[in-house]
Parts: C-alpha cells; sequence; structure tokens
C-alpha cells in the first residue's frame, strides 16, 4: 500500500507489516540503507528538514514507530523491546543487508535495543538522548515526564 508522502522530498511512502503492526516508513535515496529513528512523540517528519541533504549518498529509511505518525497503535505495550523486534521485520521486509540506524530519544532506545537483541543485522549504530532501561533515569525525571506525558496527551 503507498500513501501519500509526508515529506517534501522525493521520498515514497509505504507500509510493511510485520510483527502485527502496520509500519508505516518512508525510503528517500538510493545506496548504502541508513534506518532514522525519531522520538516520543513525534515520527518520521522530524528528519524533513534534513532528509534531501542526508539521502544524497545513503538511502535513508524513516519509520513511525508503533503509536506515532502513520503508524497506528496496537494492542500492545508501546515498549522499545517489542519496537527493536518492528525494526529488524522492517529489516527483513526490505531485504536490507547490515543497515546503519540512527535513533534520537525513545528511537535511540528502540535503536539500542535493536542492536542488542539483533547485532547481524546492523553494521552501526547511533543513539542520542537515548535510555537502555527506565531505572537509568532519575525518579525525580521518570515523574516530571510523566507530567510532560500528560500535558501532551491533551493536544493528541
Amino acid at each position: 500500500m503507498t500513501t501519500d508522502r509526508t515529506t517534501d522530498t522525493k521520498g515514497t511512502g509505504k507500509y510493511a507489516k510485520v510483527n502485527g503492526i502496520n509500519l508505516y516508513y518512508e525510503t528517500h535515496g538510493t545506496g548504502r540503507p541508513l534506518i532514522l529513528l525519531h522520538g516520543g512523540l513525534m515520527s518520521g517528519e522530524m528528519f524533513g528538514p534534513v532528509l534531501s541533504q542526508l539521502s544524497e549518498r545513503p538511502q535513508v529509511i524513516a519509520p513511525d514507530l508503533q503509536g506515532h505518525g502513520r503508524t497506528a497503535d496496537i494492542d500492545r505495550p508501546i515498549d522499545v523491546r517489542l519496537m527493536a523486534d518492528d525494526i529488524a521485520g522492517l529489516i527483513d521486509h526490505l531485504g536490507l543487508e547490515k543497515p546503519d540506524v540512527v535513533g534520537y530519544s525513545l528511537g535511540g532506545g528502540v535503536a539500542l535495543h535493536t542492536a542488542a537483541k539483533y547485532p547481524a543485522k546492523i553494521r552501526r549504530l547511533v543513539a542520542a538522548s537515548a535510555n537502555i532501561r527506565p531505572d537509568a533515569i532519575y525518579a525525580e525525571m521518570r515523574a516530571q515526564q510523566g507530567q510532560v506525558n500528560a500535558a501532551a496527551a491533551e493536544f493528541m
């Protein structure tokens, strides 16, 4: 299934059925694949302003994680370990050979878990502003994040 592209670059938006989820992703450019994973409450569109520059060399793949952007939520927890399985499934679906993966915030956690669980599937990894597990975050920061999430939910 192809949809309208969501960025102003020459990408294509499609869906991949992986792990029981209909995962939306866009591809831009050609060459060695680079998967970009967005942060929480965002989508692959967050990379829109830089996609044209990034896709001059590699092929850039920007999926929307579960419950974000054009990927609907399903009846399972929003969990970085499950989303890591989704990204591994997307790699298989697209027939990618050891793509590089860059993840920011939530996407960084997904990237870390993908690399840890599926090391043979990923060549290089960059994780920015990411945590590998919830207890690595100070309790005060977790409480504050709960307030931020509640405030953001009002606009969804």
